[in-house]
């Protein structure tokens, strides 16, 4: 088939390496968000799948909104037989959706109809998800509703980030997506209707989302800390000054919530359960190190907390 493909961050890259690497399918354009200010000098910085399209001679499609007339008729001139997405990072309007014959089709990385939205790979983790994994379907007006074509299921590990998660995921649904859109072109694969029940919503995880809470028991703490790494990463404030935190582990004894016991290899943290030994800190301007590096440096007293 003839295909656009829409994605932007570095999750979506595998996907679109698949499609190109098929030998079956043509890429004949990708779409993308604009290129974005990054790092200390906030220069302008194309997008992994821009660079991607870049490297292989690939038209890249960056509007500022879906909307846009001028990106809407090029999208014609092309004539896609389908558009396959993985978080290209935009809504998409009805007139664009109508574009291609056979429809957009989406990469979702949960097992709909759970964690619709914005952050599912955030959400299993930090609800405690035992399994989750990837969907593909039919993209229509309704946020991540459309009929499914394909499903994988990926088991959550009890150390795992949303990063290292996400990592697997964007892997193995490059393999679903490619094997969808086979089936679609095929004309053996037909969506199907998701069921009514079972629907969560994953909203988009803010920075004051990953502030990190150590009145709550230590389970949550650690859920919540490996949700939010290596986006927004997890943060509490120590003398006044925001220190992000790395994920932690269990360790044994009774502190309160967020009194720090300073030890010869380790550095632990109370919650309202068991105490967490904590992992990477990184100070306001500083690069990050372990917890041990940087209680040395900042002599903690007895009594000093995290809040």
């Amino acid at each position: 088939m003839r295909l656009v493909f829409a994605g932007t961050p570095e999750v979506a890259v595998p996907s679109l390496r698949a499609l190109l690497e098929s030998g079956r399918h043509e890429v004949a354009a990708v779409v993308t968000r604009p290129d974005a200010p990054a790092g200390r000098g906030r220069k302008l910085v194309r997008s992994p799948v821009a660079a991607l399209a870049d490297e292989h001679g690939i038209e890249v499609l960056s509007p500022a909104k879906a909307s846009s007339k001028s990106f809407q008729a090029r999208l014609r001139e092309i004539e896609p037989d389908c558009c396959p997405v993985v978080a290209y990072g935009a809504m998409l309007p009805q007139s664009a959706l109508d574009i291609p014959r056979r429809g957009w089709v989406n990469l979702h990385f949960s097992v709909l109809p759970a964690w619709r939205g914005a952050a599912p790979v955030q959400a299993a983790v930090y609800h405690g998800d035992e399994i989750t994994g990837a969907t593909t379907f039919q993209i229509v007006k309704e946020l991540d509703a459309g009929p499914v074509f394909g499903v994988l299921t990926e088991p959550i590990r009890p150390d795992d980030t949303s990063g290292a998660l996400l990592d697997r995921l964007a892997v193995a649904g490059a393999g679903l997506l490619l094997s969808t859109l086979d089936g679609i072109e095929d004309g053996k694969l037909v969506a199907r209707e998701q069921p009514a029940d079972g629907v969560s919503y994953a909203h988009k995880i803010t920075v004051e989302d990953a502030k990190v809470d150590f009145t709550l028991p230590g389970l949550a703490v650690d859920r919540r800390v490996r949700a939010v790494t290596p986006e927004p990463g997890a943060w509490t404030e120590f003398r006044g000054e925001r220190i992000k935190l790395g994920p932690m582990t269990r360790a044994e004894g009774e502190l309160a919530p967020g009194e720090l016991l300073v030890e010869r290899k380790r550095i632990l943290v109370g919650t309202a359960t068991w105490p967490l030994r904590l992992g990477e800190v990184q100070a306001q301007g500083k690069k990050r190190m372990q917890a041990t590096d940087w209680a040395r440096g900042i002599r903690i007293e007895a009594g000093e907390r995290l809040t």
